[in-house]
């Protein structure tokens, strides 16, 4: 009788314990998946904008600069990154500066200037996913 109480309690335990360590695992910071979240959601922007071919070039400079705005929180979000993946976020907002700098006004332009920005998402991506 007292063997089987004692494996209960182990038991309890175990299980409380368990959900208290997903719980702390859950909490942590949703910085890194927003910004990913947020750089992803303007770059299908620009990319329907370049499929449908309806370019406005106020609309592409808006996404772009916010397209910007997220990839310069990437450090900050992803403290304590090794440096390869520095380097890598290093590359996507030099590419985001020029294709901000092109201000692209036509789809050809945007398709263009997007394709530095796509290659330096799809590098990292491939390397640290």
């Amino acid at each position: 009788m007292r063997s089987a109480l004692l494996i209960a309690l182990g038991l309890a335990i175990g299980i409380l314990g368990t959900a208290f360590a997903i719980s702390a695992l859950h909490q942590r910071t949703p910085l890194p998946k927003a910004v990913m979240t947020v750089m992803a959601y303007h770059m299908s922007q620009l990319e329907h904008s370049v499929k449908t071919q309806q370019c406005d070039a106020t609309a592409t400079r808006s996404n772009l600069e916010r397209l910007q705005s997220a990839a310069l929180d990437i450090p900050g979000a992803f403290k304590g990154a090794e440096d390869p993946f520095m380097k890598s976020s290093d590359k996507l907002q030099g590419a985001l500066r020029d294709a901000v700098a092109a201000a692209p006004g036509t789809c050809a332009a945007l398709a263009t200037a997007l394709q530095p920005v796509d290659n330096a998402c799809d590098d990292c991506h491939k390397r640290f996913r």
